[in-house]
């Protein structure tokens, strides 16, 4: 039987075959942690007096926050520096650019390669055909002092992209196109492999932006088969002949999806969800107040130019702010060479350095109350950075539309821009409190809360705005502080209360604390139709109890008392009289759990 590409990669670095489903230990060829993730990571290590299994490929990556502005990452970003001195350990410091596209622009990574980091979208190595995994920093942590950490091996399904979108589209416009078709779960537990003729055009740049979504739609990566054209990157670039990696011609898919972009026009994703995706047209007249260009999705030397040629010779509209990240340090010198910095600062934009920006409550892209943002970003999660209204759209979409004041399209700029006023509101603080919990024992007791919603985001469970606290004893009050009409859910909640939720609950944010805000509450279990793959990973290895359940959200009521059984998969609601069954705890769920986490109690 044929192999589909994750699972030769796998098989290459496991002692094992790779079969669908099974769960195997899989080396790791590089690690990484990055700023906000890292001084946990390094707080494991030293709790646990645990080794840097292979320091010469173990990484720390200050890509979130590269000035340090907040007085906590800077604080985080010390701890791994100290910590890389004591151990030899290599850090891409605060003037280097995002980790994940270092891993290929340093030849950290090769095609067939596997890389982990403390970022959701570490699956852009999709792009190369390279095996990459956001994970928490428990999973971070043991992988620096084992070089191996254990997978469930996904099912693959295979993307066929039919046709070719219009001139004025661009990759960023196809990826919101599978967005939208595949939906926010649509990839979820899955890996993917990508095909079509417009695929095979794509140059390094254009398949990173589509590869850097996996996780919008619940994937845990979305490859792409090697081509010439990454042959040629690393013949060019380090000059080396890499093994090109396809599936095999028998490999066989969990189904097919054919999605035709045949004159596909430029769309965007509006607030609040990647998925909700339109035509620009179908938005085109809606003021914005700001824009921000980069992210790992768009922070490429072609998404630089791009936005150059829109922006060369014109200014920004009155009143707006146009915000420009480059990826990497090398992109930021290739735009200063070519003369693309001083057409953005012509043009009114900040420039920033090379990072992240807004993502993870960075140094550059936060929104104030009422602001209308258009972005290049991956995310707009509510409230993910900050009160605004957040579209996603390409460079082209967001260039243009700060030069005309509202949202078009590149080919209808208008003569003369839109006037508007923007004004600044302040945001307010949750309360703070402490509460402490006991590991509970394989049969538990408790209250119900039902919340019939799917695709609750980490940003909904736990703001990144809270990302810097460390202690999880502090992170109680703000759990659901996010989530519309749960708000006062920490205030509310009683040790040992049941949460029980809709479908990929958890997506988005590779976040250890949206798991330990439940524990610091004192929750007694999670129970949901289906987690986030990043998610559900967290819960397992921090013995946070979590459990599936289909239509679970439609058979107990609120506030129902039920006892659950993780062994047995037993739930019993004593309250309606009725038994449910759960899919249950699985043995390495149990193992982790019993011993108190992956790296113990």
């Amino acid at each position: 039987m044929g192999k589909t590409i994750i699972q030769k990669i796998f098989e290459v670095h496991c002692k094992t075959t790779a079969t669908v489903n099974d769960i195997i230990d899989v080396s790791i060829d590089v690690r990484v942690a990055r700023d906000f993730g890292g001084a946990n990571v390094v707080k494991h290590l030293e709790e646990k007096h645990l080794p840097i299994h292979d320091p010469k490929h173990t990484f720390f990556t200050f890509d979130c926050n590269p000035g340090g502005c907040d007085q906590k990452y800077a604080e985080n970003q010390q701890i791994c520096r100290v910590f890389a001195r004591k151990h030899g350990i290599k850090i891409y410091d605060i003037n280097s650019g995002i980790g994940t596209h270092l891993a290929f622009d340093e030849g950290l990574v090769f095609p067939g390669d596997t890389f982990v980091s403390t970022d959701s979208h570490a699956n852009i190595l999709g792009a190369l055909g390279a095996f990459g995994q956001g994970m928490g920093d428990i999973d971070i942590a043991y992988a620096f002092a084992h070089g191996n950490i254990w997978f469930k091996v996904p099912p693959t399904i295979k993307i066929i992209l039919r046709g070719t979108p219009a001139k004025t589209a661009t990759p960023k416009d196809v990826v919101l196109k599978i967005n939208k078709e595949l939906g926010a779960n649509g990839l979820l537990g899955y890996a993917a492999e990508i095909y079509g003729p417009y695929v095979d055009s794509l140059s390094l740049d254009g398949r990173v932006t589509i590869a850097s979504m996996a996780t919008e739609m619940g994937g845990i990566i979305l490859l792409f088969p090697t081509n010439e054209k990454i042959m040629d990157y690393y013949r060019n670039t380090f000059g080396i002949t890499i093994k090109p990696i396809h599936a095999d011609s028998d490999a066989q898919y969990e189904r097919s999806i054919e999605i035709d972009i045949t004159g596909l026009l430029p769309q965007i994703a509006r607030p609040g969800h990647p998925e909700d995706v339109v035509a620009v047209s179908s938005v085109g007249g809606i003021l914005v107040d700001s824009g921000f260009i980069g992210s790992c999705t768009n922070g490429r030397m072609e998404d630089m130019r791009a936005a150059a040629a829109i922006l060369r010779d014109k200014t920004i509209a009155p009143g707006r702010i146009l915000k420009i990240v480059p990826a990497t340090d090398m992109i930021w010198n290739n735009c200063l060479k070519e003369g693309l910095l001083k057409v953005f600062k012509d043009a009114g934009a900040l420039v920033g350095s090379a990072g992240c920006a807004g993502c993870a409550a960075g140094q550059i892209g936060q929104t104030g109350k009422g602001e209308v943002t258009i972005s290049t970003g991956n995310r707009n999660f509510t409230g993910k950075q900050g009160k605004g209204e957040i579209y996603l759209a390409s460079p082209q979409t967001v260039a243009a539309s700060l030069v005309a004041g509202y949202i078009i399209t590149s080919d209808a700029i208008p003569k003369k821009p839109v006037p508007v006023k923007v004004e600044p509101l302040s945001t307010k603080t949750l309360p703070e409190q402490t509460k402490e919990r006991k590991v509970p024992p394989l049969v538990i007791e408790g209250r119900v809360w039902v919340i019939q919603k799917d695709n609750i985001d980490t940003d909904m469970i736990y703001h990144n705005r809270h990302l810097a606290i460390t202690n999880t004893s502090e992170m109680g009050p703000y759990t659901f502080g996010n989530l519309k009409g749960y708000e006062q859910f920490a205030k509310e909640a009683q040790k040992g209360d049941i949460v029980v939720v809709g479908k990929n609950f958890g997506c988005g944010s590779s976040r250890q604390q949206a798991v330990d805000c439940f524990k610091a509450l004192g929750i007694g279990v999670i129970i949901a139709e289906s987690f986030g793959a990043i998610y559900e990973r967290n819960a397992i290895n921090s013995g946070m109890p979590i459990l599936t359940s289909e239509g679970i959200t439609k058979k107990l009521h609120d506030k129902d008392l039920i006892s659950v059984d993780f062994i047995k998969g037993l739930i019993n609601d004593k309250t309606q009289k009725k038994n449910y069954n759960t899919k249950p705890f699985s043995e390495t769920q149990k193992e982790i759990f019993l011993r108190g986490g992956l790296l113990g109690g």
